[in-house]
């Protein structure tokens, strides 16, 4: 019997911690925290602007890895260091989504973000 569930991992994404980069049940996939780090350095990006613009590079990579499309998201929570950091975000969502009748549901928390992260995305596609 194969396995229900479906790891997926991004090389430069992993976690650095026994948690994937994302997970596929049939056609739903969950991603975990999905940063602003660069995936060939592995170092975060100065300041929230470029940690978006990376999350949302990193996003597309993981739905890539899972067979998904941006088309395929049906939500995102954005956890933000701080409540100032919401502005760095439209910027990456408007070009990843930018059909304003055809965007998946949003919404942004703040939370206490570890190791410089000032912004992380979480995912949910329907494949």
């Amino acid at each position: 019997m194969a396995a229900r569930r479906q790891v997926i991992e991004v090389a430069g994404l992993e976690h650095g911690a026994p948690i994937p980069v994302a997970v596929r049940i049939g056609n739903l996939l969950f991603t975990s925290a999905i940063n602003g780090r660069d995936p060939t350095t592995g170092q975060l990006a100065d300041g929230a602007a470029a940690q978006a613009a990376l999350a949302f590079q990193n996003l597309r990579r993981v739905l890539e890895a899972a067979g998904a499309t941006t088309d395929d998201v049906a939500h995102v929570t954005v956890f933000l260091k701080d409540n100032s950091y919401r502005d760095a975000i439209n910027g990456p969502w408007l070009e990843m989504f930018p059909d304003p009748k055809n965007r998946p549901a949003r919404h942004a928390v703040t939370a206490d973000l570890r190791g410089g992260m000032l912004i992380q995305l979480e995912v949910i596609a329907v494949l």
